[in-house]
């Protein structure tokens, strides 16, 4: 599984910009108020979902304050019923802890089961996100097409969204 270290070495090797803001460990979008941030508006939420089957897997990546509505989403994107995974999925999918669930641990992902949406409002200037390097005590930011492109080239699809 890959942990923050592990991220931080695949984002130098594949020569990809990125910053990095070390934290303590914050599990909720209001902890990271007392933090400063360089780009505060590239902040990411995570929701890690599956469908009432739990045949298909999301993650769902937006803007920090923003709401996420399953049910429009769902029927959006004409899924089953979603609800939010437990940790033990959290765990043996992407190889997170609550509070550390981020675009990062779709690399282990080892079946590809993962689906990503992207808000995409990250696509907007600057085009900077923030997300954990699998590790919530530090916040990596990087271009959003860059992170879209790891998720891809790792073999799991993505889908940019309005959410």
């Amino acid at each position: 599984m890959a942990g923050k270290e592990d991220i931080l070495k695949l984002l130098r090797g594949q020569g990809i910009w990125f910053e990095i803001t070390e934290h303590k460990a914050v599990y909720h979008m209001d902890e990271l108020c007392e933090t400063e941030l360089p780009y505060p508006d590239g902040n990411a939420k995570n929701l890690f979902v599956g469908d009432d089957k739990r045949k298909h897997f999301y993650l769902i990546t937006v803007k920090g304050r923003k709401r996420v509505h399953l049910k429009e989403l769902r029927r959006a994107k004409e899924t089953r019923h979603l609800n939010f995974c437990s940790e033990c999925e959290l765990m043996s999918i992407l190889g997170l802890t609550a509070g550390a669930v981020t675009p990062f641990g779709v690399l282990n992902d080892e079946k590809r089961q993962v689906k990503v949406f992207f808000d995409r409002d990250f696509l907007h200037d600057p085009g900077v996100i923030g997300v954990h390097p699998n590790d919530n005590t530090a916040t990596v930011w990087l271009k959003t097409a860059d992170l879209a492109d790891l998720i891809e080239e790792h073999g799991n699809k993505i889908e940019f969204v309005s959410i």
